[in-house]
Order: C-alpha cells, then sequence, then structure tokens
C-alpha cells in the first residue's frame, strides 16, 4: 500500500465517472435555473408567444407523420394564446412547409414531405404530401387557428428565423422575449430556440406547452434548453409571471 505522493509524480488522471459527477455538481439544474431566472426574466411588456408547427399534418390522427403527443398539449397552448392576446401582446405561428419547387434536402431525409402519387400507399417513409405547400394538413389546427391579423410564418427548415421575417417582425413590435410552444421539441422546437438564442432574444420553453414522440428525448431536449439556451418552465408559471407585470 503506497503512502502519500511524493512531490513531482504524476497526479492520477480523473476517471470519466469523476469528470461526470463533477459536471453534474457545477451543472446543477438549480444553480442554472437561478442563473437563468435573473438573466432571462419575462418582460410582460416586449413578449410575444410563439406556437411552432402544430399543423394537422404533425397532430392529427392517421397523418403520415403524426405526433400523439402534441394533441395533449393543446389546451395548455390554448391557454396561453387566449393570456396573450386579452394582454394584447403577439401570437406568431410556424408552419413548416415542403415544395417541389424548392427540393431540399429536408425532402430526402424525410420522404413524406414529397408528393403522393395518386392511388399509391402514404406513410412512414413513404411519399406522402405531408406538410406539402397547398395541402390542408400543412395549416395549423382549427383548435389553435390564427387570428387574420396573426402572422403565419411557413418555412422551410427547422429553425423558424431561417430564411423567414421572423426576426424583422419581432423586433418591429420591440419584442425582446420568446415564449415558445409547439412540436417537436428535439427538431423545430429546438432548432427555433437555437435560432433565437443566437439572435438575442430571452428565451422561454412551455415544459407543458411542446412535446415530441418519446418520453425519453422529450426530457433530454428540454434538459439541453434548460443547460445552455432558455428557461423552462410550466404554462401556469408563465401565467402567473405575466400576471405579476
Amino acid at each position: 500500500m503506497r503512502g502519500k505522493q511524493l512531490h513531482g509524480e504524476a497526479q492520477p488522471k480523473a476517471s470519466r465517472t469523476d469528470i461526470r459527477e463533477l459536471d453534474e455538481v457545477n451543472e446543477s439544474p438549480v444553480h442554472r435555473d437561478e442563473i437563468f431566472s435573473k438573466a432571462l426574466p419575462l418582460d410582460p411588456t416586449r413578449s410575444a408567444l410563439l406556437v411552432v408547427d402544430m399543423q394537422r399534418a404533425f397532430v392529427e390522427p392517421g397523418q403520415a407523420m403524426e405526433v400523439p403527443p402534441a394533441r395533449d398539449v393543446v389546451p395548455r397552448i390554448q391557454e396561453l394564446i387566449g393570456i396573450f392576446r386579452e394582454k394584447h401582446l403577439p401570437v406568431v405561428f410556424t408552419e413548416f412547409t415542403y415544395s417541389p419547387a424548392a427540393p431540399l434536402l429536408v425532402g430526402e431525409l424525410h420522404p413524406e414531405h414529397r408528393p403522393a402519387a395518386p392511388g399509391a400507399p402514404t406513410g412512414f417513409g413513404l411519399p406522402s404530401s405531408s406538410c406539402l405547400e397547398g395541402e390542408d394538413n400543412a395549416r395549423v389546427i382549427p383548435e389553435l387557428a390564427p387570428r387574420a391579423d396573426e402572422l403565419v410564418i411557413r418555412k422551410h427548415y427547422y429553425d423558424g428565423f431561417n430564411g423567414t421575417v421572423l426576426d424583422g417582425a419581432l423586433r418591429a413590435h420591440r419584442v425582446t422575449t420568446l415564449v415558445i410552444t409547439g412540436t417537436m421539441t428535439d427538431i423545430c422546437v429546438l432548432g427555433t430556440v437555437i435560432g433565437g438564442f443566437n439572435r438575442e432574444y430571452r428565451l422561454i420553453v412551455v415544459e407543458d406547452g411542446v412535446a415530441t414522440l418519446w418520453p425519453e428525448i422529450q426530457r433530454a431536449s428540454l434538459d439541453i434548453i434548460r443547460r445552455a439556451y432558455a428557461r423552462v418552465l410550466s404554462a401556469k408559471e408563465v401565467a402567473d409571471e405575466l400576471a405579476r407585470g
């Protein structure tokens, strides 16, 4: 058995387990939440609600790209839409749209977006006209229907800011804080969160107002978001902070 380490001897390398445990201490959720709460306050006078891709193609039963948990978050999004409208704060919607005239990579990775041939089978991995330009399934579900005076961003990428007027429209309304809801948490919601963060928006993601296919992916995505990009609050917590303002 060795005694005390002699001066000049090489220090033993930390194991991966040691490093992981140290990271967990240094990056504890409580500590990060406190920092984010101070840096990302919900300003009730300069906030907007963003509803990401709550389209028929993702929400309705039987769709080729159906996300069943997205139906569960509809009531929370409805509540927040009502609050933001009552306070005369902007409500903005995004719709992912695929066009054969712009045959982008997403159509190769997700062939469901490509036009379905008449009479051909549709579904997972097959051309199904999902979110196809001009199709009814590309529209926001009726339960969350935008008003005539509300902005609908039709985007061709996951990130709602990429190649759209979203940033300019928000700045025109003097918005600095964006409350984000919608689907899918790990794809278009996360892509839009990163896009907003890179444009210096203060971001809040509504924990019970976003959805994806699997619970473990939902948890991991929200953990990534709360560690690096945004506050993660419940719809009630958002409503309470807006009421206090």
